[in-house]
């Protein structure tokens, strides 16, 4: 038996072809593009056959009669027993005039050629798009009867199927899958469509919460979803059986799940927690269409809206279908399976092989280079105050990367050993001795910085001066607040002003700021420094907002205890957990790659909660360990040569409180 397909290459027709290939005896002529050639040998191996069995037929679906030659033409006449045409645009979120132009002219043009050539039974897969969006049951026997054809791919898949109707000179059968993804044993799918545009916004939701904990979501009409191998198997048998012309065949679920359901099953599949309350998306139809349109039209609304579906990879219009109204009937199908064996798998039963496909494949993340080297190789990367501490461990990590690290400090002979540490291990470093606490000097820097530079892609404020003294022990260190205040605000505001009209002219740049937890749970002996760093903070988020069309990206750092020298003088503090300068080096690295907009430790954003759910609780917590932790001999004005020994219920609270400043 011979047969002829075109889209041999796509999702189903690979598979369809291997299928009838199983059949003994059997040839198939696939439409191929001349352009694709190459592509042939990597097709034979994946069916497991050789060019007498499967002939490429070359022509373009474009033209009339697939521009096929006549020489070929004439060669095929009579001899092609069935002829499957699947070659076609099945992607809602395609772009609508080249949808029309493949889905409309190529079916036309195919239905020429297989009257040209005479073949046998034409089998056309349509889709169950080619009843719009039908209020009710739509039966296998129905056509004229679809209405709400006004979006494109509804559109296309209705008239093409009409034209194997009207214009099909030889017996015809069509087939109407429903939403097709991926396979039932193995989850094997080839692009983001359907219910998959889903499975993003569900990762992001099991990324953030835990899988016991109920969330509330959408209800919605009932989306009829089918496995590859159901569609592949079922038009195989159906197409083979005898007195079947003529008929549409819906290869669809019969028992289809609402929104809500499909999106419960998905997430379990995906150990993310479930929607245990779901609100019925139909109840949103009270609103009149105008005042939907005009509320979407709001600039501010229809930015966020932009902004959540393009973050999450979804199409324009996909929330119209979620009230998706049109239920199949599906018994001529059911009946001529029967015996078969073939029949629709629920959804449930192959949900994690099509979750676990997704993720290990599919998943747009897997597209985005995630390594440091890939987004800063070549990119100009300054680090102030990186002479040693989290700035020389960030400096060390960013010139492996390929960086062109830039620090700066105030001490040349500090400066000149870290390049010499960065090169020798085989990187390079480029250093610039400036103090940031200086005004002009922060001038006179950011100049040298676009002179030589062109500025700075990324831009990690990291110089800092921290004080840890009892506001009791600071009525006459006023000066203690201005330094402060002076280096860690004024400093990194001026070097970030300098910077950013450079950056906004390359309409691209990213601002780390190194903050504190102490931010986060308002750490009592650090009034001084915790007050500067705030400041730079609430800066940071007006920057942020003004900012965040123009291409800038602003990351804040609330940077747990971290041993470095900054915290040398608190001998308290050699008893206590703190990150090493890698590890906080690691979490700029991560800023870098994945440009959130904050970066906190459970413990820091615990203790925000605390100070707005319950501020009183937070100040008792927060006094008593003020009251439990003295000041450092450096406050008290002694020097202490020796750490303190830490009691049971100090070394107790510092392993509840980790990584905070006492």
């Amino acid at each position: 038996m011979q047969y002829f397909v075109t889209g041999a290459t796509g999702f189903i027709g690979k598979r369809l072809v291997k299928k009838l290939l199983a059949r003994k005896g059997s040839v198939v002529h696939i439409l191929m593009r001349d352009s694709s050639r190459d592509k042939l040998p990597a097709l034979l191996e994946y069916w497991g056959t050789t060019k007498t069995r499967v002939i490429p037929v070359y022509g373009d679906l474009r033209k009339p009669k697939l521009g096929v030659s006549k020489d070929e033409i004439k060669n095929l006449t009579k001899k092609i027993d069935h002829f499957y045409h699947l070659a076609a645009i099945y992607d809602m979120a395609a772009d609508p005039e080249e949808e029309l132009a493949t889905n409309i002219g190529g079916t036309r043009n195919t239905v020429e050629f297989a009257n040209a050539i005479q073949a046998g039974t034409f089998h056309h897969v349509s889709s169950i798009a080619a009843a719009g969006m039908f209020e009710g049951i739509f039966r296998e026997d129905m056509f004229d009867e679809a209405e709400g054809l006004d979006h494109p791919y509804f559109a296309s898949k209705h008239e093409s199927e009409k034209i194997v109707r009207q214009e099909c000179k030889t017996p015809w059968r069509v087939y109407r899958p429903g939403m097709v993804v991926g396979d039932s044993k193995t989850g094997e799918m080839d692009k983001i469509d359907g219910p998959y545009y889903f499975f993003k916004l569900i990762q992001r939701i099991r990324q953030m919460l835990p899988p016991w904990m109920p969330t509330i979501g959408i209800e919605g009409g009932r989306i009829n979803i089918v496995p590859v191998d159901y569609v592949v198997n079922a038009m195989d048998h159906i197409s083979h059986l005898p007195k079947l012309d003529g008929r549409a065949f819906h290869l669809t679920d019969p028992d289809p799940m609402r929104v809500g359901e499909v999106l419960n099953t998905l997430c379990r599949a995906a150990h993310a927690p479930t929607m245990s309350l779901r609100i019925n998306a139909a109840l949103f139809g009270f609103i009149p269409k105008s005042i939907r349109k005009g509320v979407f039209a709001l600039t501010p609304v229809r930015r966020l809206r932009e902004a959540i579906m393009k973050d999450l990879g979804l199409p324009d219009d996909l929330m119209r279908f979620v009230n998706y109204p049109t239920r199949f009937d599906n018994r001529d199908a059911a009946a001529a399976l029967k015996g078969s064996g073939i029949k629709c798998p629920p959804l449930d039963s192959y949900a994690a092989q099509i979750w676990d496909y997704w993720e290990r494949n599919l998943d747009p993340a897997l597209k985005i280079d995630h390594t440091l080297r890939g987004q800063v190789a070549g990119k100009v990367v300054l680090v102030t105050g990186g002479s040693s501490g989290i700035g020389l461990a960030a400096a060390h990590k960013l010139a492996e990367a390929g960086a062109i690290t830039i620090i700066c400090g105030r001490d040349v002979d500090k400066l000149a050993e870290a390049k010499a540490e960065v090169e020798a291990r085989g990187h390079q470093l480029i250093t610039y001795q400036a103090d940031v606490a200086d005004m002009a000097d922060c001038d006179r820097f950011v100049q040298l910085l676009l002179e030589n530079h062109g500025g700075v892609d990324v831009l990690v404020n990291n110089a800092g001066r921290s004080i840890r003294r009892a506001i009791e022990s600071s009525y006459d260190r006023f000066h203690d607040f201005e330094r402060t205040m002076q280096l860690n605000y004024f400093g990194c505001l001026r070097l970030t002003m300098g910077l950013l009209p450079s950056m906004i002219a390359k309409k691209r740049g990213h601002i780390i700021n190194i903050s504190s937890i102490g931010v986060l749970t308002n750490a009592p002996r650090f009034s001084a420094y915790v007050a500067s760093k705030a400041a730079l903070e609430a800066w940071t988020r007006c920057a942020s907002s003004e900012l965040s069309d123009v291409g800038i990206k602003f990351t804040t750092i609330n940077m747990p205890l971290v041993r470095t020298p900054m915290i040398a003088p608190t001998k308290i503090y050699q008893n206590v957990p703190t990150l090493s300068p890698e590890e906080a080096a690691d979490m700029i690295g991560q800023a870098i790659v994945y440009k959130p907009v904050r970066i906190a430790t459970r413990v820091g954003i615990f203790g925000q909660v605390l100070h707005a759910l319950m501020p009183r609780v937070a100040q008792i917590v927060l006094n008593t360990t003020f009251r439990m932790f003295p000041d450092s001999d450096a406050a008290k004005g002694t020097d202490g040569k020796k750490a303190p020994q830490l009691t049971s219920e100090q070394i107790a609270m510092q392993q509840l409180l980790r990584g905070v400043h006492f």
